[in-house]
């Protein structure tokens, strides 16, 4: 089995990267039957909490645990407006559901969901260097997490994409990873996989659903923000080479690592989301009718500098 292996090493890297830890450093600490317990505990690297599968709702397409407990802990007075109903909790996650199919998750995080009297801020936004406190503090209250290996599918339950990150428990990406050592790469391998293997009538893989996929190996990114079937069409998301294609050599690790090292730090994501995102066409078009964008890391990368 050397290319799960192979493959499981990178998810690891990454997942390292962004949290501070892994699933195989926490079961050799705690063992499979406390992993939930000792996740929960780490939240180093970039600043993200580890996602653990059985959290997640195929049928709403979100990770429970950070979902509830971000409203828990930022909004239990908006929550107690809701509380007194028997199926409060159905309510929200129904209305959640009807919004983001019919204005796709960028409007649910940008303007929050309102569900009878009650308002939820799903997303704090990233504080400037004159924010006041409370902006700040806010922005730290965002719960970021990665899960490895989710089962997405409510048709096919063993069917797994291998990564996805959310914030306060709402997908903003997934990410299919390949290694060379394997003999698969993202740019045939990784997009084929999204073209032909992921079934695209699943919540999670709705259109508006999630901001972007991601194709990766540890030379090249490809990123798409539709998935749809054959059709998917991808852009390189790499940094060029020699003004070319590709990706520079990198002399402290993988060519790729600047995906998880620089572009998925919360900072950035929260930065990409707030002025780099967009969702182009009118609010009484259909959510298939209109056009969502990403930016290209150089397009990105001008506008910052």
């Amino acid at each position: 089995m050397p290319s799960q292996t192979n493959e499981q090493a990178l998810e690891s890297a990454i997942e390292k990267k962004l949290t501070g830890t892994s699933l195989e450093e926490l079961k050799s600490l705690a063992g499979a039957e406390n992993i939930a317990e000792r996740a929960e505990q780490y939240r180093g690297g970039n600043g993200y909490y580890i996602g653990l599968p059985e959290d997640f709702s195929a049928k709403y397409a979100i990770d429970e645990r950070r979902f509830w407990h971000f409203l828990e802990t930022t909004q239990q007075d908006e929550l107690t407006k809701l509380q007194k109903q028997n199926d409060w909790k159905l309510k929200i996650l129904d209305r959640l559901d009807r919004m983001i199919r019919k204005y796709g998750i960028l409007r649910i995080l940008r303007k929050g969901l309102d569900v009878d009297d009650a308002h939820f801020t799903m997303f704090y936004v990233l504080p400037l260097a004159s924010s006041s406190e409370s902006i700040q503090r806010h922005f730290e209250q965002n719960e970021f997490s990665a899960t490895r290996q989710l089962r997405y599918s409510l048709d096919k339950p063993m069917e797994e994409i291998d990564m996805v990150l959310f914030i306060n428990g709402l997908p903003f990406a997934t990410m299919e990873l390949k290694n060379h050592w394997t003999g698969q790469n993202a740019k045939v391998h990784g997009q084929q996989q999204y073209k032909h293997k992921r079934d695209i009538t699943q919540p999670l893989l709705h259109f508006g659903r999630c901001v972007v996929h991601f194709a990766a190996d540890t030379d090249e990114v490809y990123m798409t923000t539709k998935l749809n079937g054959a059709s998917t069409f991808f852009l390189p998301f790499n940094l060029g080479h020699n003004h070319g294609k590709g990706n520079p050599p990198n002399l402290s690790g993988h060519k790729t690592s600047y995906l998880w090292e620089d572009v998925l730090t919360r900072q950035s994501v929260a930065n990409i989301l707030q002025h780099f995102v967009r969702f182009d066409g009118k609010d009484t078009d259909a959510l298939s009718k209109k056009t969502l964008y990403f930016p290209r890391y150089h397009q990105m990368d001008v506008v910052r500098k």
